[in-house]
């Protein structure tokens, strides 16, 4: 059974990350807890902390809160406020390149350069998700019927790509020629983006909360089932007419989030009943990393390395889980 170092935080964790060596867990009451670092908790949201992403570095932790505040939490605990928008619930936040940050709230996006120049965007209805392209300041924001393109630094209308229904989460492809959003219906959407085809991916019995594509972009691993549920993108046409591995599967227990390994075709799967368990990709061999208690899994990380394991649930329980030979 693989080792697990046990963290209690104060609420509901919204995201874990290790930053280096520490992990560093957000928690929705508005802290951030560490292990592993010389500090053991930082507070860094008056109202609560609605959203959190690591940078692309991996040295900071990035958060967005009730108090209208964007925060850079390092690994030795030190907060630095980036920028504030008094009055303005900041509960979307994507970390992009050049040390830039974009944040939501309501109809507004903004773009935070790391020269502390702040861009602002415009939706006509809300903003659901933001997401940075993997090459260039290119923004991809969902909203109601689909999805927005911004190039941050440039001049230009916007690239729009429609599909009728609420669009959530977004998240481009690694290799940056896909773009997949979460739906309010449960059910994901995709476009190929070099001629904006369509891409559906359906039969869901739950929505689609947390998605995770693999170390080399092959698949894009989802909840919202019994399993696992992951699609391939190796070819022209993504995942149409393919049909979508399932790893883990449970008769008794959804879902809640899944985390593919930096390195390996492995991914970790968090369940609604707290268990945490890993399973290999190509004979779905499964190894259980965590027993059920304690709340649905609510964030997992790996470390750079694929090494340790970190995992916190909705009822606040954390730790980080080392995986032995």
């Amino acid at each position: 059974m693989p080792v697990t170092a046990p963290l209690d935080t104060d609420g509901y964790v919204v995201s874990a990350t290790f930053l280096g060596d520490v992990a560093a867990f957000a928690s929705g009451e508005g802290s951030v807890f560490f292990a592993g670092g010389p500090e053991t908790q930082t507070p860094v949201h008056k109202n609560g902390l609605l959203c959190a992403t690591p940078s692309l570095d991996g040295k900071s932790l990035i958060t967005g809160g009730g108090d209208g505040k964007i925060c850079k939490v390092s690994a030795d605990g030190s907060v630095e406020e980036l920028a504030e928008q008094p009055r303005k619930w900041i509960d979307i936040i994507a970390a992009g390149p050049q040390d830039s940050v974009a944040f939501a709230s309501g109809r507004t996006a903004w773009v935070r350069l790391k020269t502390g120049e702040i861009k602002e965007f415009q939706l006509p209805r809300a903003f659901a998700g933001l997401a940075f392209a993997p090459k260039g300041m290119r923004l991809a924001a969902s909203r109601y019927d689909g999805v927005t393109l911004f190039w941050v630094n440039a001049a230009g209308d916007p690239q729009e790509l429609s599909w009728k229904g609420a669009h959530g989460h977004v998240t481009y492809s690694p290799d940056g020629k896909y773009l997949v959003t979460t739906m309010q219906e449960n059910a994901l959407h995709g476009w190929r983006l070099a001629d904006s085809q369509d891409m559906r991916m359906t039969g869901y019995p739950a929505k689609v909360k947390s998605v995770s594509w693999s170390a080399k972009g092959k698949y894009l691993a989802t909840s919202g089932a019994q399993a696992a549920i992951l699609w391939p993108f190796m070819g022209k046409s993504g995942p149409m007419g393919q049909a979508p591995l399932e790893l883990g599967v449970r008769g008794d227990s959804m879902v809640t989030t899944v985390c593919c390994h930096p390195q390996e075709e492995m991914l970790a799967i968090g369940y609604q009943d707290g268990m945490v368990m890993a399973v290999r990709f190509s004979d779905n061999a499964e190894v259980l990393l965590r027993r059920p208690g304690a709340g649905p899994v609510s964030a997992l990380a790996w470390d750079k390395k694929g090494d340790r394991l970190a995992f916190g649930t909705e009822e606040g329980a954390a730790g980080v889980i080392t995986l032995l030979d």
